[in-house]
């Protein structure tokens, strides 16, 4: 699986602790982990948590990510953001009890944590505790099980019910601010991240269009 960290910026001093504490507990279950920034305070392009929601929706929709972990002070605005996206289930998660449930009932494809509110003495090993419970098993298991096939059913109406009030994501990077849009694609790695993993043709050109990328050539 492909996981992609993005760094809100009141938060991006530890983007470092972050991504270390990602990439120790999902490497080892064979999962990817790509970074999308931010990546120190100093960096030259800056995430809101709004552009942390419209970067979710891009990396999913478009194939470049199979799973988003974002965040910002509270976590509550990339989730809410996160979640104006279409195709993007994403949940609030504090502790490991949050994200085994989070798992196993609701089965999304985003987390947003608090990394301000919270985030004290030992705060990484919280982070690794809540990455392992969501990576380690098989998610949507349902639990208690005994309810897994009525949440099943749950997720797949609110994934009707998503498809009807969003619009598909080529139309939300078509419609959306641009300037907003080209200030949420500007970190320095994405094309690089962004163009190798990306199955969607359609959003790999309109991208390719606002920032001016080209996709590598093989050698």
């Amino acid at each position: 699986m492909k996981i992609a960290l993005i760094i809100e910026n009141s938060q991006a001093a530890k983007s470092e602790t972050v991504h270390a504490a990602l990439k120790a507990v999902a490497e080892p279950l064979g999962h990817e982990v790509h970074h999308y920034g931010m990546y120190s305070a100093e960096d030259g392009a800056s995430l809101t948590y709004v552009m942390n929601g419209l970067l979710a929706g891009i990396l999913l929709n478009s194939g470049a990510a199979d799973f988003v972990v974002t965040g910002c002070g509270t976590g509550t605005g990339s989730m809410l953001a996160a979640n104006a996206m279409p195709g993007v289930f994403c949940g609030l998660i504090v502790d490991p009890t949050d994200a085994f449930l989070f798992g196993q009932i609701n089965d999304g494809n985003a987390i947003a944590m608090p990394y301000a509110k919270g985030f004290g003495w030992a705060a990484e090993l919280n982070l690794q505790d809540v990455y392992r419970k969501l990576f380690e098993g098989e998610r949507g298991l349902g639990y208690p099980k005994e309810r897994a096939e009525i949440m099943r059913r749950n997720r797949g109406i609110l994934k009707d019910l998503k498809a009807v009030t969003c619009h598909d994501m080529l139309t939300v990077l078509r419609t959306v601010d641009q300037d907003l849009l080209k200030a949420a694609v500007a970190g320095e790695r994405f094309g690089e991240l962004f163009f190798a993993n990306a199955t969607d043709e359609g959003i790999r050109e309109h991208l390719r269009g606002v920032i001016g990328a080209r996709t590598p050539q093989p050698a």
